[in-house]
Formats: structure tokens, sequence, C-alpha cells
């Protein structure tokens, strides 16, 4: 079978929406770090409406991928090209799937392959923005302060040789001294990651880094690039070799990369762009003064409560995200979780009707056509914790409010750390802190030992909640010391423990 390229584009089936500009007039004006699934079913889908709708063709888009040569060795074959599939169900309930040919991704790199041409390319004249999705971990930060880790190996590798960058935070910099050397124009700086307020978090970590490389440099950054906050959504699961054949079979022709998205998408943006960007605003994304209000909303509401399924579905053995919000019990608790404990700590937003947005997000994650997989949302959680869960915790706290809903999707977290499910299926621990997690799993289980010969075993469960609890990268230094914190994980941690998800979900007061 034929291969997805340029050459092929004609022989697709009309049905099939591809690039309707001229490719070989695009010119790359946005470097993007992370070349995964999400950005190429995001960023490059609104972006490629916008080259249709506005002509303006300086915006084309390098991708480049800082460790795997997956993504590239896919791609270049294709001349960039890759499906985009979005998938929903129709009023019936039979799936449905709508293609497009994405045709804005000019070129991919890999930065561990050739440093330098990144580097390069980030200083380019063309370069205009440079975009990053590399995940909470990327950022080589203390995900409860948001401090530089000074001592990340990356991040002491690329301190001493930034010639050779390996961290996101290396090739930024690099990549922005080697304009100012040149004389170049700045650039804006967007992170599309989920992380609060993101595009100051990712300036003070740039600032950091650079002053300790040079000072005169840091103050070249921020004095002239800009670094616009923005809340991304859109439901993005991992490509499988099914959803390639379905493509394939659909296209008529091979795609080495196709990728799988729901049909919903939300993109707001700080309009604080210091060399132009495209007109987004013509094809989905909205700009707004203020990002931080949608950035709340989206973290609690959506991840947030993302994450407490995945970890409860998980342990109860459920593999897929509609799977596991089919269980009554599960979709009340979360129906619950987001209108009893996380609503009230929402910042207001005007015209927003709350009950509608948690429908509406409940039907996106009932989608069956998404299968996606709750393992895949479990991943890295040390880092997302804190984003997610975390920062509600804390405020229901300082109001003396009650956070039981809220400690059930910690204490899922902390169960699934044990590494099996509740039918003894085992599965790996995928985080940046695996290795400090195991390590705290281990303190903590001496320091219930220690304290279940004395008291009886669920105020041993405390003393494990508050032991693990310790583990500042995560918790910080306050919930530790918090007693309404610690009694209530220890609650749920135990009901999870001696009867299971679905019991204690159906036995919440």
């Amino acid at each position: 079978m034929q291969t997805l390229s340029p050459c092929t584009l004609a022989r697709l089936p009309a049905s099939v929406a591809r690039p309707g500009y001229d490719r070989d007039a695009l010119k790359t004006g946005i470097v993007h770090l992370g070349l995964g699934a999400f950005p190429r079913a995001h960023l490059a889908a609104v972006n490629e409406a916008a080259l249709h709708a506005s002509g303006d063709l300086r915006w084309g888009i390098a991708g480049v991928s800082l460790r795997s040569p997956d993504t590239r060795d896919a791609l270049a074959p294709q001349g960039g090209l890759y499906t985009l599939a979005l998938r929903d169900i129709d009023d019936s309930g039979t799936p449905r799937t709508a293609l497009q040919v994405i045709g804005c991704l000019r070129q991919c790199l890999v930065a561990a392959e050739d440093p330098a041409a990144v580097i390069a390319l980030i200083a380019h004249p063309d370069t205009r923005i440079l975009s990053l999705t590399v995940t909470e971990k990327g950022y080589c930060h203390d995900p409860a302060s948001g401090a530089l880790q000074v001592q990340h190996p990356q991040v002491q590798h690329d301190l001493a040789a930034l010639d050779r960058p390996c961290s996101t935070l290396g090739f930024i910099v690099a990549g922005l001294r080697q304009r100012r050397r040149l004389g170049l124009a700045p650039v804006t700086l967007l992170s599309l990651d989920n992380l609060p307020s993101n595009g100051h978090l990712l300036r003070a970590l740039v600032l950091d880094f650079a002053a300790r490389i040079d000072p005169a440099l840091a103050d070249w950054i921020a004095g002239r690039c800009s670094f616009p906050c923005s809340m991304v959504d859109r439901i993005v699961p991992r490509t499988t070799d099914d959803d390639r054949a379905l493509v394939r079979a659909a296209l008529g022709v091979e795609d080495a990369w196709p990728v799988v998205g729901e049909r919903f998408l939300d993109w707001v943006l700080e309009d604080r762009f210091v060399a132009g960007r495209p007109a987004w605003e013509r094809s989905g994304a909205r700009l707004a003064q203020a990002a931080q209000p949608f950035e709340t909303l989206k973290l609690r509401m959506v991840n947030a409560s993302h994450s407490a399924l995945a970890y409860l579905g998980l342990m109860a053995g459920f593999q897929t995200v509609d799977q596991a919000i089919a269980q009554p019990a599960l979709r009340r608790y979360l129906e619950r979780l987001m209108t009893e404990e996380i609503a009230p700590t929402l910042p207001a937003l005007a015209g927003l009707d709350l009950h509608a947005y948690r429908e509406r997000l409940l039907a996106r994650f009932a989608n069956p056509a998404l299968a996606h997989r709750t393992a895949q949302i479990a991943l890295d959680g040390s880092q997302k914790l804190p984003q997610r869960l975390l920062g509600t915790v804390r405020d229901r706290l300082a109001a003396g409010a009650s956070i039981e809903l809220l400690a059930l999707a910690v204490a899922a977290w902390l169960h699934h750390l044990r590494g099996r499910d509740e039918q003894g299926q085992p599965y790996r621990i995928h985080d940046p802190q695996a290795d400090a997690l195991a390590q705290q799993h281990a303190l903590a289980d001496a320091a219930a030992a220690s304290d279940s010969a004395t008291t009886p075993v669920h105020q041993a469960t405390s003393a494990w909640v508050r032991t693990f609890s310790g583990l500042a990268p995560v918790f910080g230094t306050d919930l530790q010391h918090s007693q309404p914190f610690v009694h209530a994980v220890a609650a749920q941690l135990h009901a999870l423990r001696t009867r299971g998800v679905l019991p204690t979900l159906e036995g919440l007061a």
C-alpha cells in the first residue's frame, strides 16, 4: 500500500479534508518543542484552520522531539503530513470519525541527535513563536513550589555545556542566546502545558536559568520576549495500531502516525505576542486579557476530575475512561466532587454556566469512541497532583470547608502507588519521581507498622499518610502538618485498602 505523502494527497477520498494552501510557500514561523500527539491534535489543528482562513503563510510549524526519533521517523517520509481523526458518537450512539490531513508541520527534528540544528532553528529570522508541550516534568521544576531544580541532572549538564543542551530550558535559553548574539528580534514563548499560570512559570524558570549563564541575557529576555499564559483543552488518547488500521482503511493509503482526538476543542490565549501571531482567533482560539481564570477552571474541573477518575478506575480494573465513568457510583462521585468541593473554589467567569460545563465534561469522559486509557492519564502523578488537586485542597482547608471528596482523589493516587489493581494485576509506576516515591512509600510503611503496634489500624494509616506527605516536592511543607488533611486522606485510603474502590464510592455520605 502507498503511504500518505504530498504525491498521494489528490487520491484521498473526497470526504477527507486536506491542505488548501501552497505548502511550498509556507515558512516556519513557529518552533514547537515536544512533538507528541497533543500539539498535533490541538495547536496544529487550529493553526491549519488559521492558514486556510487568513492565507498568511508565515506560520508553518517545525516540530522538535526532545528525545525519541519515532515521530520524525514516521512523518518525515510523509513530508510532515499526518491524519487527524476526530471521534464522537451520533444521536443513536454510533461512533463516527471525521478525517483531516494536516499540512502545516513543515519539519521534524530530534533534539538529542542534533542540538545545534534545534538552536539554529530557534535563532532563525523566520521564527516568531517558540511553543512547547513537554508535560509537567519537562520543566525541571519543583511541582509544589515552582522553583527551578538546579540539581536536576539535565539542568546541571546544560549549565555546564549550553552549546549541547538536553533539557527544555537549555534549548530555550541556548536558542535565545543565539538570537541575541545575531541581533535578531525577540520571540514569544508559549507554554501549552497544564500548569497554573504556565506563561508566568515558564518565564520565571527561563530567567532563572539564563541568569546563571549570563545576567545580561536574562535581562534581554525579560525586557523583550513575551510569555503569554494559555489554557488548552482537548482529549487526545495515545494512537493505537487499531487507530492506524482504521485510518488506513478510510484513506486508502498508509499513515504511519495519525492522531486521534475528540471533536471538542478549547483554547484561551493572552494576546501578548511580541513578533506577531497567526489568526488563531479565526479558527477557534479565544483571546483574553488574562488566561488565569480559564486555567484554574480547566485544571480543577477537567484535569482534577480526569485524574480522580483515572486512579479510581485503574485500581478498580477499568482500562478506559468510558468504562470507568459508566459505573454509577463513580459518575455520582465525580458530579459531587465538581459541584460540592471544586466549584466553590473557582474564580468568577462571566457567562459561564458551571452546571452545563460539568454535564458536557461528563459527556466527554463517557465518549466511547476515544477509548482513552486510564493508565495513560495516571502517568506522572507526582507532577500533576500539586497542580490539579492540592491547590484546591488548600483553598478548601483555608475556608474551613470539607475535603472528603478531594481527599478520596488524593488517596486514590496513593493507593495506586502499590503497583497492582484490585484484581492483582501489576502495572509499572511511570513517574519522574518513581524512586523518591518508592522510598517515601517504604518510610510510610515503616511508620505505619511502628504505629500499628499500639494504635488501631485506621490510626496507623494516618501515620502512613503523615509520613508520605512529607515528600515536599509534591505536598509542599504544610500539608504534612495539617490534621484535617492527614485525617481525611487517611480515612479514604483506609477505605480503599479494606473495602475497595466501588464499595468506598457507594459508601460516601
